[in-house]
């Protein structure tokens, strides 16, 4: 690996690693061997794998070197390792979704995901570790064991994308896919300090992904950097509506000159940590240093918007588990926390899924209006850190709170109204547990999205630290050191 040890091409961003790799001063066959040399010494204590492709990684990390050395090169994921979610089909592969009744499930067929992905000459190296059928958000799995967070292990990941944003944090790949219907992207992005983003809702395909709730999932990308999440959104997206600008990474390296934050009075600062509610001020403060005018804005809508997702997923979740013949048949094999929301989900009754969908409509009307005076919301991405693996209860501003609640609330009016948001790792606590920053934005505009979110982590460096795996290693190599941060 010439002179660089296995952390640092593991740990290295897409784009540094695409241009190594254009250059021939790296090939994939190295950088796929870092980063699955990672994968088998700290995935055993991090658990963010279910099935690791070794040997398949290695076969097409050869095929890459070959297309490289001939000037076949396909663009910026060529010869870049990542993971996926383990709820994306992936043909003849193990497709768990991180439940005991799909345990030997392999499809016969490819996501949408995983094909855009491998044509693009991305290296899977694994599929993740996740809350059961997506259906919670912790990543505290029964039938799989918990996926633990690389900052802290007796700390959950949040879900359910934990795996994916376990691995990314750790360098075991450079960039994971993952779903959201109520924050799965953005909560284990924010409590594991990594980059994610959940797109327009219809811009990513969905299909070949073992849903939650139809009307609300989404499908995106986590990585280090919003450069990074850009480049896999790239390849993912699909067509934007005509006039709308699609995202484009090389143009992130120019910062926009000014742009509008709006901060709602409502809902979102209501219950959080004091130690999350410093760090989004400090955040706040340094994105009006970068030519971003904040200012308060009034989204009375947000907490019906919340509720109302709760229902459909309710509902939606139900009857898909109903009409595939195994819940209630096979409820026994269930975790007892899924099997509880799918027994809610019964409870619903037509009348109040119809009016789950009407304040749907609702509130997506409202927040097109709030975005034609601001470029983006800023809203904390979890209103707290990531809490102990077990832990179901947290006291807020003198609350006893619900985990799973104070987790979801912030999250979740985005996948209602299905507007595109993006967490960013904005500083840590005392405890060295990282806080993430959310910007929300109006539909189709994840390119001034991004474009903001490159800024911030240009003039700062949470996304640059990385969790001390490496020192804890016996004998472990160097690591990636920060800088201190600007703000």
């Amino acid at each position: 690996m010439n002179s660089r040890t296995e952390s640092e091409l593991a740990l290295c961003s897409i784009e540094q690693a695409s241009a190594l790799l254009r250059a021939r001063k790296i090939s994939p066959v190295e950088l796929t061997e870092a980063a699955l040399a990672r994968v088998e010494r700290l995935n055993p204590g991090l658990n963010a794998f279910l099935t690791i492709l070794a040997e398949p990684a290695r076969k097409e990390a050869r095929a890459a070197e070959r297309e490289i050395a001939r000037r076949r090169w396909r663009g910026p994921l060529h010869g870049i390792p990542i993971s996926l979610k383990d709820n994306f089909w992936t043909r003849g592969i193990r497709t768990t979704a991180g439940s005991k009744i799909l345990k030997d499930f392999a499809p016969r067929e490819e996501s949408e995901i995983a094909r855009r992905l491998a044509a693009a000459g991305a290296i899977l190296i694994g599929k993740t570790n996740m809350h059961e059928f997506a259906y919670g958000i912790t990543s505290e799995n029964p039938h799989f064991g918990p996926a633990r967070n690389p900052w802290n292990r007796e700390r959950i990941t949040g879900g359910s994308s934990g795996g994916s944003a376990a691995a990314v944090a750790a360098g075991m790949g450079l960039g994971s896919m993952g779903t959201d219907t109520g924050g799965s992207i953005r909560i284990p992005s924010a409590l594991c300090g990594v980059t994610g983003l959940k797109p327009t809702f219809g811009l990513t395909s969905v299909a070949g992904v073992i849903p939650l709730s139809e009307s609300l999932d989404h499908a995106g990308p986590l990585a280090r950097s919003a450069v990074d999440v850009c480049i896999l959104l790239e390849a993912l997206a699909g067509d934007y509506p005509k006039g709308q600008v699609r995202p484009d990474y090389r143009k992130l390296r120019r910062a926009p000159r000014r742009f509008r934050i709006g901060r709602p009075r409502e809902y979102f600062y209501e219950r959080l940590d004091d130690e999350v509610r410093a760090q989004l001020e400090g955040a706040a403060r340094c994105l009006g240093s970068l030519g971003g005018r904040v200012e308060e804005i009034s989204v009375p809508g947000l907490a019906q918007a919340a509720d109302a997702g709760t229902t459909i997923a309710l509902a939606e979740a139900t009857r898909y588990h109903e009409a595939r013949g195994w819940f209630p048949a096979r409820a026994g094999d269930y975790g007892d926390d899924v099997r509880g929301r799918l027994e809610m989900g019964m409870k619903v009754s037509a009348v109040d899924y119809l009016r789950a969908m009407e304040v749907r409509g609702e509130a997506r009307r409202e927040l097109d209006a709030v975005f034609e005076g601001v470029d983006a919301i800023i809203a904390p991405a979890s209103p707290i850190p990531a809490p102990r693996i077990g832990e179901s209860e947290l006291t807020i501003a003198g609350s006893k709170l619900p985990v799973r609640a104070l987790l979801v609330g912030t999250s979740r009016p985005a996948n209602v109204s299905g507007h595109p948001a993006i967490s960013i790792p904005c500083g840590f606590t005392p405890d060295g547990l990282p806080v993430g920053l959310q910007l929300i934005g109006p539909r189709w505009g994840e390119a001034r999205l991004l474009a903001i979110a490159a800024a911030y982590q240009r003039a700062t460096d949470w996304h640059l630290r990385r969790p001390p795996l490496d020192q804890e290693a016996a004998g472990g190599e160097k690591s990636v050191v920060s800088r201190r941060a600007r703000h």
